[in-house]
């Protein structure tokens, strides 16, 4: 299964029958805790890994019934997903935070139009979700009632990993919360030791498990290299995390989105986070660019709630915002509105472009996994 989204260069990663498929269907039935009459909706490309762990192989292995649904999630109108939970009564939804950022920029109006009672869990996956994005999922798509399942784990790891179990994790918004059952993961330094609590370092697994990649196809140097070269005796994971007091997982999102701002590393994820606070942000991407003096800075795009205008105002404001929320380091030096961000057909941004498009440079490599070729076209012609 290749994988190129987010990163570059595509990998074919290799996955093997019994391991794979036994996983898959040991994570279905404990995350999404299903029953005989659940109808359940996982809302990802069925050629992404989700779309083959969480639509085929692990719900079929346990029985499910399974919707599937192939078009966009705003066509015809804002309210695509809620009339389908409403006429097939779904009662498990499993969908990425994007697409929740971007229902949150059409407002509650869409899905106030539905009746979605027959929702018992939700689940998330794609990237890490901040917790503006997890309230509202929780407040208004699950009218307070049902438990999220925040689930962490990559085309890589077949199967997910790190995740609460419904009924049984308390919920912490934004965190993927703990390990699943058998799953060895940590956060460490650069040497390969555990950080202290609350501290950022790298995610690890440390011991195998079922679902793991057998390796790249064709390319076993790379396999060896890029996941068990890194840090010795693990599985490097390429995401960066850190672990609270009570030993949950707070993903921070690829170590390579990280901007390096005048010594300072900060996570795109956590200035995101800070700009999706704002209640006039529907969406951000940070990416950094390089910068004579500090040696990166931060240009952030931001996609402004339902009806926003764009202003010089408006900007200040969340820079501003954010400097309070992070620090002053953390300031975004520019920031770009869009009407929206360039995503792979799964909802992952692809901030690889952005840090191209935002360098000045023509967007080069892989794109064929993009949903929308208009919007690269639209933020380069911003730049000519």
């Amino acid at each position: 299964m290749y994988t190129s989204g987010s990163t570059g260069k595509p990998k074919g990663v290799l996955h093997t029958t019994g391991g794979y498929l036994t996983q898959a269907a040991l994570t279905t039935r404990l995350v999404f805790d299903l029953r005989d009459e659940d109808l359940y909706w996982c809302t990802a490309d069925v050629g992404w890994v989700t779309g083959h762990s969480y639509v085929v192989y692990g719900p079929l292995a346990e029985g499910a019934t399974v919707l599937m649904y192939e078009g966009a999630p705003l066509y015809p109108a804002p309210d695509r997903f809620w009339s389908i939970v409403e006429k097939h009564k779904v009662t498990v939804l499993y969908t990425a935070p994007t697409a929740i950022r971007t229902f949150m920029r059409h407002g509650t109006q869409w899905p106030a139009k539905h009746d979605l009672s027959s929702l018992r869990l939700l689940g998330s996956v794609g990237e890490p979700i901040n917790p503006e994005a997890w309230r509202w999922y929780h407040k208004v798509i699950g009218g307070g009632r049902c438990p999220i399942v925040d689930t962490w784990w990559q085309t890589e790891t077949g199967a997910i990993l790190i995740s609460p179990l419904p009924g049984a994790t308390p919920a912490k918004p934004g965190s993927a919360s703990l390990p699943m059952p058998g799953i060895e993961a940590d956060v460490v330094d650069k040497q390969g030791r555990s950080v202290p609590a609350g501290a950022g370092g790298y995610l690890v697994v440390k011991r195998p498990w079922p679902s793991m990649l057998r390796t790249i196809y064709g390319d076993p140097a790379r396999y060896k290299s890029q996941y068990f070269g890194q840090l010795p005796g693990v599985y490097f994971t390429g995401d960066g995390a850190r672990k609270d007091k009570d030993g949950y997982f707070w993903v921070l999102g690829r170590i390579d989105d990280v901007v390096n701002v005048s010594g300072h590393r900060l996570s795109t994820m956590e200035v995101e986070s800070a700009l999706a606070s704002h209640p006039d942000v529907a969406e951000a991407a940070v990416v950094g660019r390089p910068d004579e003096v500090t040696g990166q800075s931060i240009t952030a795009f931001v996609t402004l709630a339902g009806g926003k205008a764009p202003s010089d105002a408006l900007k200040d404001e969340l820079r501003a915002h954010v400097a309070k929320a992070i620090g002053p380091i953390a300031r975004p030096s520019e920031i770009r509105f869009t009407d929206a961000l360039p995503k792979t057909r799964s909802g992952k941004i692809m901030r690889r472009l952005l840090r191209e498009i935002s360098s000045g440079k023509k967007v080069a490599g892989d794109v064929t996994t993009l949903e929308d070729f208009s919007v690269v076209a639209r933020l380069q012609g911003e730049d000519e």
